[in-house]
């Protein structure tokens, strides 16, 4: 596992997807985005899902559909260095409720590492077996965590590459009137 201070971690987080580690993510919208008179930047997205739930499962909640919309709340604070990303699923809430928390803060004593904390409280609703079914989506978020820091550290990566190949450009395109200067006298 790679270290990244609180910037990269941040950036890459709010870039996060499409990416090939979570590919259930299949859409994200931006619906709302503003600064506060703190300098906090505040967001308000949808993200549409493609859960791929277990066949036991679909037969419990009655019903074959997958694609479930989550909606996702955060707060960058520039000035404190912290990030805070709340999510929770609009789709089965009769049924299912998952609300997660992240927190990005800078490391104490090491601004070139970044600490997550992530908090999850899932409950299921009206359905026999809903602690096997708390369960299973446990399991899942547990599994897909480690997608997501797998994810974060391919976003930053592609943000590294995009900014050697900016640098690269400004160079090649310094050095080619130079040298057309050059030829000309």
């Amino acid at each position: 596992m790679s270290f990244h201070p609180w910037e990269t971690v941040t950036k890459a987080a709010m870039q996060k997807y499409p990416n090939p580690m979570n590919p259930s993510v299949i859409g994200v919208d931006v619906l709302d985005r503003s600064i506060d008179k703190q300098g906090r930047l505040h967001s308000k997205r949808l993200l549409g899902t493609d859960w791929g739930l277990p066949s036991i499962v679909k037969a419990i909640i009655g019903n074959a559909r997958t694609c479930t919309y989550i909606q996702e709340k955060s707060v960058v604070d520039p000035i404190e260095k912290i990030f805070e990303l709340q999510s929770s699923n609009i789709t089965f809430t009769n049924l299912v409720s998952v609300d997660e928390k992240l927190t990005y803060k800078p490391h104490p004593e090491d601004t070139e590492k970044t600490i997550l904390t992530q908090e999850a409280i899932i409950s299921v609703k009206g359905v026999s077996l809903s602690s096997y079914l708390e369960g299973v989506l446990a399991t899942t978020m547990s599994a897909n965590a480690g997608k997501g820091r797998e994810a974060l550290e391919w976003v930053i990566r592609r943000l590294n590459a995009e900014i050697e190949e900016l640098a690269a450009s400004a160079r090649g395109t310094m050095r080619t009137p130079m040298a057309a200067a050059v030829t000309e006298n």
